[in-house]
């Protein structure tokens, strides 16, 4: 007769065997779905950097080539003849530096008056500040265009800049916000009790250990200014004012569109995003998660 001990543990290393095989095979599953996923989503990149690298006129060939044969390396080289590529790079880095600057400064200083100060009216305030999200851009484009044209910041990049160091954004105040809140008050209440005064906690207690936060907002900053497209094009007139989004649009012409070199433009001006993301990744998810923003 069988021990019932014996049938016990013989069962329970089944039923443990049972569960990793499950698990492991739920794991290649997600594994699996997450590949193909990402292959759709990489998709893109990759036949932007296969139309950089091939010959004039096989962009449109049929079947389509989708390893350049022979690949053109000079495509990326030629670009920069093209076009003032370098003078349209120094007008989106001097834009993209000022504004995202003043986005992460400004958002800091309104974010912390709503999330560690203490006023009548304070959430009101905040309430009609997320209010705001709900207004698609394009119904603010006119009176802005307008305002801009009455103080003569048109074809200037002023009206790239000066707006994100008057709040930068409610998004990013929200996000800011969100972020202080997990902060412990006590800290303030030991700053002020030692003579600090707002800005003082602002600047020494609270930024330094919102490295996550500020690195999350100066990379969605950093990716918005420099890829906008609507912005310059709208209040800008002239070559020299044109950034590398709308000077990359200028390689066209009424009669041909040399897609290889404006694919290879494009990858050359995709890297410097690239290098900032996964420079700053770390503080970027880890940002996201604290804010609130993960979806737990």
């Amino acid at each position: 007769m069988a021990n019932p001990l014996s049938i016990a543990a013989a069962n329970a290393v089944e039923s443990a065997r049972t569960y990793r095989v499950r698990r492991a095979l739920k794991t290649a599953l997600w594994y699996l779905l997450l590949s193909v996923g990402s292959m759709f989503a990489l998709f893109p990149l990759f036949w932007m950097i296969s139309t950089g690298l091939k010959v004039s006129g096989h962009e449109w060939l049929l079947p389509p080539e989708w390893l350049p044969n022979p690949p053109v390396i000079a495509n990326f080289f030629d670009v920069w003849t093209q076009a003032p590529i370098l003078h349209f790079l120094r007008n989106s880095v001097l834009v993209t530096v000022l504004a995202t600057t003043g986005q992460v400064i400004s958002s800091a200083v309104v974010a912390f008056a709503f999330a560690r100060l203490r006023y009548f009216g304070r959430d009101v305030w905040f309430i009609i500040l997320l209010s705001t999200m709900m207004l698609p851009g394009i119904v603010t484009q006119i009176p802005l265009f307008v305002i801009y044209r009455h103080i003569q910041w048109l074809d200037t990049l002023l009206p790239l800049i000066v707006p994100y160091w008057l709040g930068g954004g409610a998004f990013n105040i929200f996000l800011m916000r969100q972020y202080f809140l997990t902060l412990p008050y006590e800290l303030d209440e030991a700053a002020r009790i030692d003579g600090a005064s707002s800005l003082r906690i602002l600047w020494q207690v609270v930024l330094p250990l919102s490295k996550p936060v500020l690195a999350t907002v100066a990379i969605f900053g950093f990716i918005s200014h420099w890829n906008d497209f609507m912005g310059p094009l709208i209040y800008t007139n002239s070559k020299d004012l044109r950034t590398v989004a709308v000077g990359l649009w200028l390689l066209q012409s009424d009669y041909r569109t040399p897609w290889n070199l404006l694919m290879a433009g494009a990858t050359e001006t995709l890297l410097p995003v690239l290098i900032i993301f996964f420079t700053f990744q770390r503080y970027f998810i880890r940002g996201i998660a604290l804010t609130g923003m993960a979806g737990r």
